[in-house]
């Protein structure tokens, strides 16, 4: 039998939380329309007006991207997790530096699709290695994460999590890891409404269209911070992938 971490009895939850995420370069095309969708630079914190939608209040627009918006424009890899009390973001670095110096850089292919009710980009085929990577990135930086309280593994299951789900819960304190992944850019939150699904997609195959259906590549990982709950994350630092044999 699998014996997995217990929660921890206290909260958590306050003080600044990391991950690890794909993100696209700062002077590529993707980050510069990603971020331009969003409405803000993850990067330099920049705010942006955001594309109006015909049919659709430019009011409805900010409310439908505000969750990604928050996090960035990315893909997870690790989700955002509290260091252990033992730890430091330097020492945080200084891993995912020499962890992404093992890692080849590879090339992906990107798809708008509707996933689980909100919009992303997601890779037309789903290559090995981004998966590979991504539960790397899960595994060998996992010393550095806090376990979660069981406030936070009773928010998560609020999903209705399947059995397999919940293992992965516990030990990673993320559900959707290792064979759950899906790579995804996420660009709105749940639209549901068939009209509005129709407008967005539509505003959002017309303003990705220079990178839809293009090669992108995976050549970094970025690690992101989160300095108090509900404070935008912001890009912190990256780390080159290596060049491709």
């Amino acid at each position: 039998m699998v014996k997995f971490p217990e929660p921890l009895a206290g909260s958590v939850e306050t003080g600044a939380r990391y991950a690890i995420y794909f993100a696209p370069g700062p002077d590529t095309a993707l980050h510069a329309l990603g971020s331009r969708w969003l409405g803000r630079d993850s990067i330099s914190g920049a705010l942006f007006e955001q594309p109006a939608l015909p049919g659709v209040d430019p009011a409805r627009v900010t409310e439908v991207t505000a969750d990604p918006r928050r996090y960035g424009f990315h893909a997870t890899l690790k989700p955002p997790f509290h260091l252990k009390p033992d730890t430091t973001h330097d020492a945080l670095f200084s891993a995912a530096e020499a962890f992404a110096g093992t890692q080849d850089a590879f090339e992906i292919n990107l798809s708008l699709r509707q996933f689980s009710g909100f919009f992303a980009l997601m890779q037309s085929e789903s290559p090995a290695e981004t998966r590979t990577i991504a539960a790397a990135t899960v595994s060998e930086l996992d010393a550095f994460r806090a376990l979660p309280s069981e406030r936070q593994l009773e928010r998560r299951r609020e999903a209705n999590l399947s059995g397999a789900q919940e293992s992965l819960l516990q030990r990673w304190g993320y559900p959707y890891v290792m064979n759950e992944f899906r790579f995804h850019m996420t660009l709105t939150h749940r639209i549901t409404d068939d009209a509005e699904a129709d407008l967005t997609r539509q505003a959002l195959k017309l303003h990705f269209a220079d990178v839809l259906g293009c090669q992108q590549w995976f050549d970094s990982i970025a690690v992101f911070s989160q300095d108090v709950p509900d404070a935008p994350f912001q890009q912190i630092a990256r780390f080159a992938l290596r060049s491709p044999p």
